[in-house]
């Protein structure tokens, strides 16, 4: 991941520093073109990777070993976006914003053969505040990173208490078209490190002891297409 951000990061910069040294006399862009409010839809593929352990208790992580699993298939959500972008200069922008992806991902973990120890752990409601320097490439495209703070709702299937609430940062790098009417469209990629999950089991008669405890640490990625109005 670490890898990636900074490849991220370098790109961007790298496109910058070529079009500020030619912007004069090949790039004749007007960042007021993409300035104000905005309101959006999107749709996403998601998909989220963990690392997993159980102490005691848990046989494997679904069905893939004690310490790895690989959880969720990429799955389609759909979701809303607002903020305002603010010009710098002819060619730069800011925009900040916040966003929210309306869907659930779950992942399981078995314990013994008789089904008593399994759990589902499920994730839900991902609001991501962000922040997304842009740089424009015509009156109509502008090129961006974004970095967010991103939050989710957490739930449990079993007898375990239920994780906190997760909460992790978010870098992407995407491509934005605003047409004369103000209608947009960006496509963006990008991921999500998060601070990763915990609970215990609640003792209860026939369910699973105090002395279990399970954590996982997650990383999401995912693709998005965005449409909607500049005003």
């Amino acid at each position: 991941m670490n890898k990636l951000r900074r490849l991220i990061c370098a790109a961007y910069a790298a496109c910058a520093l070529v079009l500020v040294g030619v912007g004069t006399t090949v790039v004749k862009a007007d960042s007021g073109n993409f300035a104000g409010p905005y309101i959006g839809l999107n749709a996403s593929a998601y998909g989220i990777g963990a690392k997993g352990k159980s102490i005691t208790g848990v046989d494997n992580i679904y069905g893939s070993g004690v310490n790895n699993a690989t959880v969720g298939k990429a799955a389609g959500v759909v979701g809303g976006e607002i903020g305002y972008v603010v010009p710098l200069g002819s060619l730069f922008l800011i925009d900040i914003g916040a966003s929210m992806l309306a869907g659930e991902a779950m992942f399981e973990v078995e314990g013994d053969d008789s089904g008593s120890d399994d759990v589902q752990f499920t994730i839900n409601d991902l609001v991501t505040f962000y922040i997304s320097p842009q740089l424009a490439l015509s009156d109509t495209s502008s090129v961006y990173v974004k970095v967010g703070l991103a939050g989710a709702d957490t739930g449990v299937k079993g007898d375990v208490t239920t994780p906190s609430q997760l909460s992790g940062t978010t870098w992407a790098l995407g491509l934005r078209t605003v047409l004369e009417s103000g209608i947009f469209i960006r496509s963006e990629a990008g991921f999500t490190e998060w601070n990763g999950i915990s609970a215990h089991g609640k003792g209860s008669t026939g369910g699973i002891a105090t002395s279990n405890t399970y954590s996982a640490e997650l990383d999401s990625a995912y693709g998005m297409i965005s449409m909607g109005m500049r005003f």
